[in-house]
């Protein structure tokens, strides 16, 4: 019985060498790999990528350094989990701080140079430009010619970067007129009827004749003598109209007159500090600002003290082992927990619609009265709380339960030998012992319930909406969700870069909490140590 010899395998020192077939087809893939990404960096400056040009180059570097560093082995087998985690992880975070600091949002998506040169391509018609009526001729090649007749019916020929010229038939290249005018073919070219030409696109961007008179295609029956409507002045960084004299000056990424009249496209500026000035200081948002992170603490804070008191409660209700049925009870207050979240508020929002709710129904039919769950700002919020009470106290109840499990109950009968009432034994040892267990899980509801975007846009969007507020927001929005209206539903245009400032804003109020929540939990500790 013959077995197949193992590859050769070298030593230098105490490191194993691969032979040398392996690493030179690993370099072969990694330079194809880097020429590849080379140019994918090349399109993506093209296109004004820079922050994902940046994040694509910083990951080619890491990976060409860890295929060719011997040193950098062990991270090879986690190099795709790597870069996933790169380039859906953090990326994103990095780039969501970039937009922060830029005016990026609705007429601000493209760079300087691309909002330049499409505002250099608007052309306009001088007091002294000719025009023309215009057919189409293309050569095999691509290249293409104008015939021209004017108001006075001269007929021109006109090429690009050639000056006009007046060919009779048979001069070059000219055939036959028709009875308008029109050469039935021209030597090298093949004429182009009107369903061709206004499909053609690139026909339009095409400048024919001389540079300083060029003639442009202005319409499906009109050519003329156009000039650019705009040039650019580097030293202003202004925009100055030729027609009229006017200058637009740039005014964070957008060209504006002195009457305030602006250019578009506009484009990405870095506006360094502003979208965090305006969050804290500025007249127009400090009102609904100010209620919507009133209420936000608000919403986290009575959410948490409803949903674990109730948890609480049923827990200590249960935990006396001589309570009725307490089993099939306890699996009945657990189903709100096994039911989607989605599901759960939409059934809410219905049964609280004033209109055919069986909720709102019912009270009208009772008393006479129904609360205005989505149009009263009060009860609109009282709504929100009922709803996160109903899908969040099933929770508290599971944990609260396992935590009541763990106290001992000779804690309690030495609390009774000392003359401890009931609802001395609750707060001076139920409640500091349950914190203990539940203390950083109650830290994270707190948390969780700061950026509950599900709830306040599934009910009501976070309406009803607040009056004269120069951004929509509504009295039950909390900052994710009026972010969430910044950036991708206001009315009045998306601000990306707003939205993401006060992301970050959120993301160091959570941080804050999180700190919060380490300090405390060592706090309990030390009481669960005492007690």
């Amino acid at each position: 019985m013959t077995s197949t010899p193992a590859p050769p395998v070298f030593k230098r020192g105490n490191s194993i060498q691969l032979p040398a077939l392996p690493r030179l087809i690993r370099f072969a893939l990694l330079i194809a790999l880097d020429v590849a990404v080379f140019w994918l960096l090349n399109r993506l400056a093209s296109l004004g990528y820079y922050p994902l040009m940046a994040a694509v180059l910083i990951i080619t570097l890491f990976v060409n350094f860890v295929l060719i560093r011997r040193e950098a082995y062990p991270l090879r087998w986690m190099l795709i989990g790597l870069i996933m985690m790169g380039l859906f992880t953090i990326y994103p975070i990095i780039f969501t701080v970039w937009v922060a600091f830029t005016n990026y949002g609705e007429g601000h998506l493209i760079t300087k140079k691309q909002a330049i040169d499409q505002i250099l391509d608007l052309t306009y018609l001088p007091p002294s430009g000719k025009a023309y009526s215009w057919t189409a001729f293309r050569s095999d090649e691509g290249d293409y010619a104008l015939w021209l007749i004017d108001a006075e019916g001269n007929a021109y020929l006109a090429k690009p970067d050639e000056p006009l010229s007046q060919p009779q038939p048979g001069e070059m290249g000219v055939g036959p007129l028709d009875a308008r005018g029109i050469p039935e073919s021209i030597e090298g070219y093949r004429r182009l009827n009107q369903i061709q030409a206004a499909t053609d696109r690139n026909l339009k961007n095409i400048k024919f004749g001389e540079e300083g008179k060029t003639i442009q295609i202005r319409s499906p029956s009109e050519a003329a003598e156009l000039l650019p409507l705009y040039v650019y002045d580097p030293d202003l960084d202004a925009m100055i109209n030729q027609e009229t004299g006017v200058v637009y000056k740039n005014l964070r990424g957008t060209f504006t007159s002195a009457d305030g009249k602006t250019l578009r496209p506009g484009f990405i500026e870095f506006i360094q500090f502003d979208n965090f000035r305006d969050f804290f200081i500025s007249p127009a948002l400090r009102g609904p600002l100010l209620r919507l992170v009133t209420w936000n603490f608000a919403f986290a804070f009575f959410s948490l003290l409803l949903n674990f008191s109730l948890g609480l409660f049923i827990a200590i209700l249960f935990n006396d082992p001589n309570f009725p049925l307490k089993k099939l009870i306890r699996s009945l207050l657990i189903i709100p927990y096994t039911v989607p979240a989605l599901i759960t508020i939409l059934i809410w929002r219905g049964m609280l619609n004033p209109d055919i709710g069986v909720i709102s129904r019912f009270l009208y039919s009772t008393i006479g009265w129904s609360p205005q769950w989505f149009t009263d700002p009060w009860w609109a919020k009282i709504a929100i709380l009922l709803v996160n009470l109903w899908l969040s106290y099933p929770y508290f109840m599971l944990i609260c339960s396992g935590a009541l499990q763990s106290i001992s109950e000779e804690i309690y009968a030495a609390a009774e030998v000392d003359g401890a009432n009931p609802w001395q034994k609750f707060w001076r040892i139920t409640l500091p012992l349950l914190l203990v267990a539940v203390g950083p899980l109650l830290i994270a509801s707190f948390t969780f319930n700061f950026n509950n975007f599900n709830l306040i846009y599934l009910f009501n969007a976070g309406g009803p909406p607040m009056a004269g507020t120069p951004t929509p927001a509504g009295h039950t929005d909390i900052l994710i969700s009026y972010v969430y209206n910044l950036a991708f539903s206001g009315s009045r245009g998306v601000n990306y870069g707003f939205a993401s400032a006060i992301t970050i804003i959120i993301f160091f109020i959570v941080g804050t909490i999180t700190l919060f929540q380490f300090r405390y939990t060592r706090m309990w500790e030390e009481v669960g140590e005492n007690a």
